[in-house]
Protein backbone atom coordinates (compact mmCIF):
# COMPACT_ATOMS: atom_id res chain seq x y z
CA UNK A 1 0.00 0.00 0.00
CA UNK A 2 1.38 3.20 -1.24
CA UNK A 3 1.19 6.66 0.75
CA UNK A 4 0.34 9.77 -0.61
CA UNK A 5 0.43 13.44 0.12
CA UNK A 6 -3.26 14.83 0.48
CA UNK A 7 -2.33 18.14 -0.79
CA UNK A 8 0.24 18.21 -3.96
CA UNK A 9 0.24 20.45 -7.06
CA UNK A 10 0.45 18.78 -10.87
CA UNK A 11 1.40 21.08 -13.86
CA UNK A 12 -0.04 21.04 -16.59
CA UNK A 13 0.67 22.14 -20.61
CA UNK A 14 -2.08 23.91 -22.55
CA UNK A 15 -1.13 25.12 -26.21
CA UNK A 16 1.75 27.61 -25.30
CA UNK A 17 1.21 28.05 -21.69
CA UNK A 18 1.14 26.27 -18.31
CA UNK A 19 -1.59 25.87 -15.68
CA UNK A 20 -1.07 25.08 -12.03
CA UNK A 21 -3.04 23.12 -9.44
CA UNK A 22 -3.25 22.55 -6.08
CA UNK A 23 -4.75 19.79 -5.51
CA UNK A 24 -6.15 17.66 -2.69
CA UNK A 25 -7.08 13.76 -2.22
CA UNK A 26 -10.70 13.32 -1.25
CA UNK A 27 -10.15 9.70 -1.41
CA UNK A 28 -8.32 7.26 -3.08
CA UNK A 29 -9.88 7.31 -5.87
CA UNK A 30 -11.04 11.26 -5.91
CA UNK A 31 -9.05 13.96 -6.36
CA UNK A 32 -10.48 17.21 -6.57
CA UNK A 33 -9.04 20.75 -7.53
CA UNK A 34 -8.63 23.95 -4.69
CA UNK A 35 -7.04 25.94 -6.74
CA UNK A 36 -5.73 27.16 -10.11
CA UNK A 37 -3.74 29.98 -11.99
CA UNK A 38 -3.86 29.57 -15.65
CA UNK A 39 -1.34 30.80 -18.31
CA UNK A 40 1.90 31.03 -16.77
CA UNK A 41 4.77 31.76 -19.88
CA UNK A 42 7.19 28.56 -18.56
CA UNK A 43 7.02 25.77 -16.19
CA UNK A 44 9.55 26.54 -13.79
CA UNK A 45 7.22 29.86 -13.16
CA UNK A 46 4.19 27.58 -12.80
CA UNK A 47 5.99 25.35 -10.35
CA UNK A 48 7.32 28.08 -8.76
CA UNK A 49 3.45 29.54 -7.84
CA UNK A 50 2.30 26.17 -6.78
CA UNK A 51 5.16 25.27 -4.67
CA UNK A 52 4.41 28.82 -2.91
CA UNK A 53 0.76 28.61 -2.82
CA UNK A 54 0.62 24.94 -1.65
CA UNK A 55 3.20 25.95 1.49
CA UNK A 56 0.65 28.91 2.15
CA UNK A 57 -2.56 26.75 1.49
CA UNK A 58 -1.28 24.23 3.82
CA UNK A 59 0.29 26.50 6.14
CA UNK A 60 -3.32 28.50 6.49
CA UNK A 61 -5.32 25.08 6.86
CA UNK A 62 -2.87 24.08 9.85
CA UNK A 63 -3.77 27.59 11.72
CA UNK A 64 -7.21 26.49 10.87
CA UNK A 65 -7.33 23.53 12.45
CA UNK A 66 -5.55 24.03 15.46
CA UNK A 67 -7.84 27.41 16.16
CA UNK A 68 -10.63 24.60 16.07
CA UNK A 69 -8.78 22.47 18.23
CA UNK A 70 -8.41 24.84 20.90
CA UNK A 71 -12.29 25.92 20.08
CA UNK A 72 -12.96 22.13 20.84
CA UNK A 73 -11.26 21.77 23.63
CA UNK A 74 -12.79 24.75 25.49
CA UNK A 75 -15.98 23.29 24.49
CA UNK A 76 -15.28 20.27 26.19
CA UNK A 77 -14.26 21.86 29.25
CA UNK A 78 -17.67 23.59 29.62
CA UNK A 79 -19.42 20.40 28.90
CA UNK A 80 -17.01 18.99 31.72
CA UNK A 81 -18.13 21.49 33.95
CA UNK A 82 -21.49 22.11 33.27
CA UNK A 83 -21.82 18.16 33.99
CA UNK A 84 -20.07 17.87 37.42
CA UNK A 85 -22.29 21.36 38.73
CA UNK A 86 -25.27 18.94 37.55
CA UNK A 87 -24.01 16.14 39.26
CA UNK A 88 -23.46 17.74 42.58
CA UNK A 89 -26.84 19.27 42.75
CA UNK A 90 -28.06 15.51 42.14
CA UNK A 91 -25.78 14.60 44.70
CA UNK A 92 -27.20 17.73 47.34
CA UNK A 93 -30.87 16.69 46.23
CA UNK A 94 -30.16 12.98 47.01
CA UNK A 95 -28.32 14.07 50.26
CA UNK A 96 -31.18 16.45 51.39
CA UNK A 97 -34.09 13.58 50.70
CA UNK A 98 -32.18 10.78 52.55
CA UNK A 99 -32.45 12.65 55.74
CA UNK A 100 -35.95 13.75 55.55
CA UNK A 101 -37.78 10.61 53.50
CA UNK A 102 -41.01 12.19 53.66
CA UNK A 103 -39.94 15.28 52.32
CA UNK A 104 -41.44 16.83 55.72
CA UNK A 105 -39.65 19.00 58.10
CA UNK A 106 -40.73 16.91 60.86
CA UNK A 107 -42.70 19.57 62.73
CA UNK A 108 -46.19 18.33 63.44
Amino acid sequence: MTKSKKFDFRIIQVDTTWKAEITRRMTARKTIVSKRKKGFVTEADATAWAEKELAGYIEKLAAKNKRHSEERAKAEAEQIAKEQAEAERIAKFEAESAEDPRGESGDE
